[in-house]
């Protein structure tokens, strides 16, 4: 706990790397009221998960913008930069926060699993610190600010109340002005399938490589407080994850199986 008038210290950390301008804009904010370290991604990490590394030495050096210190640059993921930060860098002195962010586009639905932002927040949880991801929910030209402003409000909110163990908040923020936004909503995860294709592309050497596009689908059969309906709506969606994957309801059903 911070002392009184003493600023909680919280680990920042991304998957779009440590120069993503996403995280520029969530420093900036988060500064008024924390003492912000920030450990993240040497380059793009997108669509990791939960990959930690274990057969290659993690790199860590400080990185500079404009020759002011910015943080820590590790050759590794998200979760890597968690561990090594709590584990190594800060040598144990923990954050009263973690915040993942801010991603340039949406971790809604099943890309929860695949993303590095969300598994960044995974992995604060894991360690016993209170941790949310924040992503703005387009890959196209975004206003990173208006997602910074709410990520603020948010971390004193969960500063003052705490959260759940095993349990970190993912935030989804409409690509809007911050005027045109129409609320906050508390959401359940969306399982909206992706429909997934392979652009089949030749390399100047006439070798064949294959790119991985697509789109969600199915939207229209999501209920109405899934994540992903409630951005379409442009409302900020705020959904509180497990990482306890375990199926409760199948339990007992598959304890009768006689295996």
């Amino acid at each position: 706990m911070a002392a009184e008038n003493e600023k909680p210290f919280i680990l920042m950390v991304n998957d779009d790397g440590i120069y993503a301008p996403g995280l520029a804009a969530l420093v900036k904010e988060i500064k008024k009221i924390g003492e912000v370290m920030v450990v993240a991604p040497a380059t793009e990490q997108s669509a990791v998960g939960h990959a930690i590394t274990l057969l290659s030495p993690l790199r860590v050096w400080p990185a500079n913008r404009n020759g002011d210190s910015i943080g820590y640059a590790v050759s590794g993921t998200p979760a890597d930069c968690v561990k090594i930060a709590f584990w190594a860098i800060l040598k144990k002195r923990k954050p009263a926060l973690l915040i993942s962010g801010i991603n340039h586009g949406s971790n809604s639905g099943i890309n929860v699993i695949y993303s590095g932002t969300a598994s960044a927040a995974t992995e604060g949880t894991i360690l016993g610190i209170p941790s949310f991801a924040i992503s703005a929910a387009t890959y196209e030209e975004v206003d990173f600010s208006v997602a910074a402003r709410f990520a603020r409000r948010l971390a004193g909110k969960i500063l003052k109340n705490g959260l759940p163990p095993a349990t970190f908040l993912n935030v989804n923020v409409p690509p809007v002005a911050e005027e045109d936004l129409q609320g906050v909503e508390v959401t359940r995860q969306g399982m909206a399938v992706f429909r997934e294709k392979f652009d089949i592309r030749t390399d100047p050497h006439k070798k064949t490589y294959y790119w991985l596009t697509g789109y969600k689908v199915n939207l229209d059969q999501e209920p109405d407080d899934a994540d992903d309906v409630v951005i379409l709506k442009n409302k900020i969606s705020i959904t509180p994850i497990r990482y306890d994957m375990t199926n409760y309801d199948f339990l007992d059903d598959l304890k009768t199986w006689d295996i």
